[in-house]
């Protein structure tokens, strides 16, 4: 079996593997990581503007064979993996494509390596199943989700935490709460609210259904700041709840949007309903662990991620 690394994190300069990099988070990851002066190879399964300044591998993570991916990283001699990857799939057999397999091959991948590079693996808030009101997300919770999306997410999780633990990779699970900011994906609520207001016929009222929930939302370019400070940090083994640590109305949310797009008063009317959601109704994380282990905190108040995500919509 090949040896760990010498335990020391990856320092700026160091080459950064993004997986998804051409998604909503995966960009920002890139373009934080670059920012701190490390240099980052790109992988997702298509390229594009996001990548267009990077060294980029056009691939499908969850096909390709472990020693093919090894070969990619060793070859470009990456310290650190970012996974990014993963969407919200329409079936079951997508999402264990997206999820598990994936990063059951990427694991493979990396525990052949020599030089086995740092993981960080981004999971979602909703592993750990819905929560009831005005309970807060720590770490310590026992997951238990009731969703396809959420029980294929925290199993990629623990696929990862496994590793780890078990001294086959140096790696670390960031819990992310829902996302919102520049270029948020048109799959989420606030993404088709921005598509609705952006198709909106200006003599027509518009009507947006807003559920009765209140959730935690995270500017991507904060989350994309935690990411990198994970790929430095020496922790190892653990999971990290990365969100704002406030539970924000929908219809706050949505207000906020409509104020962005400069819509005159009265053309849009907002009804109470029920929505499809892959979380429950309530979400809070507590990020304390956050700020020990990584020294983050979020900085972006949440109007000025409500006016970017307005501004910046998903291309």
């Amino acid at each position: 079996m090949a040896a760990l690394s010498d335990g020391r994190p990856p320092a700026a300069g160091s080459r950064v593997a993004v997986l998804g990099a051409t998604g909503c988070v995966g960009r920002w990851v890139s373009a934080a990581l670059a920012r701190e002066g490390h240099q980052v190879l790109a992988v997702a399964r298509r390229g594009g503007p996001a990548v267009a300044d990077q060294l980029f591998a056009g691939l499908d993570v969850a096909a390709v064979p472990p020693s093919d991916l090894a070969r990619l990283f060793t070859a470009h001699r990456v310290r650190a993996v970012v996974n990014v990857t993963g969407g919200w799939g329409t079936t079951e057999e997508e999402m264990r494509y997206a999820h598990i397999t994936l990063v059951d091959r990427l694991l493979r991948a990396v525990t052949r390596m020599a030089e086995r590079p740092r993981l960080v693996h981004v999971g979602s808030i909703h592993e750990y199943g819905p929560v009831p009101e005005p309970r807060s997300i720590g770490e310590g919770l026992e997951p238990r989700p009731t969703t396809m999306y959420a029980s294929t997410k925290l199993a990629g999780s623990e696929l990862v935490l496994d590793s780890a633990r078990g001294g086959r990779v140096d790696g670390l699970v960031l819990r992310a709460v829902n996302v919102c900011g520049p270029r948020t994906t048109r799959a989420s609520f606030l993404g088709a609210v921005v598509d609705t207001l952006r198709a909106a016929d200006p003599g027509e009222p518009v009507t947006l259904r807003v559920a009765d929930a209140r959730r935690d939302f995270i500017d991507v370019r904060d989350l994309a700041e935690a990411v990198v400070l994970a790929v430095t940090s020496p922790a190892t083994g653990q999971v990290v709840n990365i969100g704002r640590g406030e539970a924000s109305t929908m219809r706050e949310l949505v207000d906020l949007l409509v104020a962005a797009s400069g819509l005159p008063s009265g053309a849009v009317r907002i009804e109470d309903g029920p929505i499809a959601s892959k979380g429950g109704g309530w979400t809070l994380a507590d990020i304390r662990l956050a700020g020990e282990l990584l020294g983050w905190k979020p900085r972006i108040p949440l109007a000025e991620a409500m006016r970017a995500t307005w501004e910046t919509p998903a291309d």
